[in-house]
């Protein structure tokens, strides 16, 4: 039933955004790192997004992660003479809920946790490269994590991955 529940969820996110634009469209592409799964992003304005994932751990816990962020990206930053797309620098805050069916501890804790849903706060910062004759965007991230419930902790997600844009 939370597999169903899972999927049912993702599409329906996947649904309910719409657009046209690499800066003009809606991107779907996938992630690769902790966790991997389906992105989707949307342009709001030439330098502002929103982005969102359903994604899996790779650890051996098993974990299920949605997330959504709002991205703040800056043109011109560094100019490393890639041409002829664009490579902007971005960052962001967003939320993320994991729920996890797992027994496991964190380093620093003696508690055990299992089958739980934990609710945090994300801040992405990242490098993406646009490209200008294919609808195609690359990303590399990393994002802080604060779990605010319902224990607080610490954590850092990493990922690289790609979108093409459906105009």
């Amino acid at each position: 039933m939370r597999t169903k529940t899972i999927w049912l969820t993702a599409l329906v996110v996947l649904a309910t955004v719409s657009g046209a634009r690499a800066v003009d469209g809606l991107g779907v592409g996938l992630i690769l790192g902790e966790p991997s799964g389906i992105s989707i992003k949307k342009w709001i304005t030439n330098d502002r997004a929103f982005d969102a994932a359903a994604a899996w751990s790779m650890s051996e816990h098993e974990r299920f992660q949605f997330h959504a962020d709002y991205l703040i990206h800056k043109f011109g930053w560094f100019n490393p003479g890639v041409q002829p797309g664009k490579l902007p620098f971005y960052y962001g805050i967003g939320g993320r809920i994991r729920l996890a069916n797992d027994n496991y501890r964190y380093w620093h804790d003696e508690r055990y946790h299992a089958d739980r849903t934990s609710v945090g706060v994300r801040v992405p910062f990242g490098i993406e490269y646009l490209a200008a004759s294919a609808p195609l965007e690359f990303f590399l991230e990393i994002v802080p994590v604060l779990d605010l419930a319902p224990d607080t902790h610490v954590g850092v997600n990493g990922a690289i991955g790609f979108r093409y844009y459906f105009r």
